[in-house]
């Protein structure tokens, strides 16, 4: 007989070890290699001839729904983050299809993934299966939103940049196969999927009315549009919470729950089979065997790991944006669709849905002081991870390419969240009282310790935990695109 060892696709920390003479994984998202890898997977194949001996036709099934695993962990990511997020809206906050979520401190946010420390967001998951075709009901005023299915692909554009143009109006939401619905007087927008995003922001700066505008909004089932039950606005109040994919078997739990209320897209059918083969079945309860959930288990380690170097170690072309730089674009999605000339962008997909949640059109601008633009920073200088128990700085030159304001904001690597220190901030923009020095560039600082006299310039980082950061330039000019404007990277302050 001919003796084969056949390796799996498992990634273990140290495949990256060019990162970090230590570790490439967050310390607190580090798994134990040996536990959570197969036996299975550098098992020996023995050959009978030219067949595979029979005793060994158990391990290449048991290699192949691993493999299949780890690939539909990383495809299910974007729906798998509405899902849990949808489900902390439901039993942590108590809100229903037709309630709005208001998240407006640093607290509040502390659960979703990247999100901006800045402004207030305004959240809904709207269930078309429980509801039918669904009314939302904006007010006239300056708001931005929009709508999303649950993989994340833009629906509509709602407020001053949609139909409505500011100036109010109703948008009836249909769910997928809905047949031909005549609403006058609504927006139609036809979904793709039963359960649906819908976020907006008030952009008038006085509180009052913003508020306002946030009380004005209603969500109801058309059927019931004579009498509709009065909208909730509900605050997260301090609860805690993660809106983010879970670990282990409440991943693929998660997953199974939202695929049976969704339809399959023609894309996903092969996902389907593979998924058929480790014991989630649509239409069936998931109810999976012994060696099935070894293999998911396993899976869902190595697809977080993959996860974390497929965003923080971006392999696809063109990834900086300055070529002497590690400043990275967070998004390379080339379409809300999320799809490309001659394939769909699988890879560029799972880059960023698994450290943030939400995409629209505007945030892939090409055009000059218009949408926004976003850079990440993983790495210092010299390409190690950034440390929360190091204290960095960064230069940013005068007159940075925004025509609204830039912001930088600081991410906890293993939750993808805003980081939850002591200092409770997170943010640093153009918006803030910072110090400024005479020619109009700006020094920022990072790290345990706030440098003397640069409080005002600082953001706390945890020793023992990694870290990353996100620029937004909101109204990106022309010198953003054409790169005549640079900015440094993070640069280790020497002890």
């Amino acid at each position: 007989m001919i003796k084969t060892i056949v390796t799996g696709l498992f990634i273990c920390c140290a495949a990256l070890s060019c990162k970090s003479p230590k570790s490439t994984v967050p310390e607190n998202m580090q798994r134990n290699v040996s536990e959570s890898m197969l036996d299975s997977d550098t098992a020996t194949v023995y050959m009978d001839k030219e067949l595979p001996a029979k005793r060994s036709i158990g391990t290449l099934f048991e290699k192949m729904d691993y493999q299949e695993a780890v690939q539909c962990y990383l495809w299910a990511l974007p729906i798998v983050a509405f899902a849990e997020w949808q489900r902390v809206h439901q039993e942590v906050f108590g809100a229903g299809s037709n309630d709005l979520v208001y998240y407006n401190s640093y607290e509040d946010k502390l659960g979703i993934l990247t999100a901006n420390a800045t402004t207030p967001y305004i959240i809904s998951f709207i269930d078309l299966a429980k509801n039918g075709p669904t009314v939302i009901e904006m007010p006239a005023g300056h708001t931005a939103g929009g709508l999303a299915d649950f993989w994340q692909r833009e629906q509509a554009v709602i407020g001053e940049f949609g139909p409505d143009k500011g100036k109010g109006g109703k948008y009836v939401l249909l769910p997928p196969g809905a047949a031909d619905f005549n609403a006058p007087g609504f927006f139609t927008v036809p979904c793709n999927t039963m359960n649906v995003f819908f976020g907006f922001r008030a952009l008038d700066p006085d509180s009052v009315k913003a508020l306002a505008l946030v009380n004005g909004v209603k969500i109801y089932p058309y059927a019931q549009r004579a009498n509709p039950t009065p909208t909730r606005v509900i605050s997260p109040a301090g609860k805690k919470y993660f809106g983010g994919q879970p670990h282990g078997m409440a991943y693929w739990e998660r997953l199974n729950a939202i695929l049976q209320d969704e339809p399959v897209a023609e894309r996903d059918r092969f996902f389907m089979a593979w998924l058929d083969n480790l014991g989630l079945k649509k239409g069936k309860s998931f109810a999976p065997t012994e060696r099935q959930k070894k293999i998911l288990m396993a899976a869902a380690t190595a697809g977080e790991q993959m996860a974390m170097a497929n965003s923080f170690a971006k392999r696809f072309d063109s990834v900086y944006h300055w070529a002497d730089r590690k400043w990275d674009y967070v998004l390379l999605l080339s379409d809300p669709s999320q799809r490309a000339q001659n394939y769909d962008e699988f890879f560029q997909r799972a880059s960023y849905f698994f450290e943030a949640v939400t995409y629209s059109k505007s945030m892939i601008t090409q055009v000059p002081n218009v949408g926004q633009a976003y850079l990440g920073a993983y790495e210092d200088q010299d390409g190690q991870w950034l440390m929360g128990g190091i204290s960095y700085t960064l230069h940013v030159p005068a007159n940075p390419p925004a025509v609204n304001f830039w912001s930088l904001t600081v991410y906890d690597a293993a939750t993808r969240c805003l980081i939850d220190n002591p200092q409770r901030n997170a943010d640093l923009s153009s918006r803030k009282d910072l110090i400024r020095n005479s020619d109009g560039s700006v020094d920022l600082y990072f790290g345990p310790k706030a440098p003397a006299g640069k409080e005002k310039n600082w953001v706390q980082t945890i020793p023992g935990k990694h870290w990353f950061a996100y620029m937004r330039f909101y109204g990106p000019t022309a010198a953003y695109f054409d790169k005549s404007w640079k900015m440094d990277d993070m640069v280790r302050v020497k002890e």
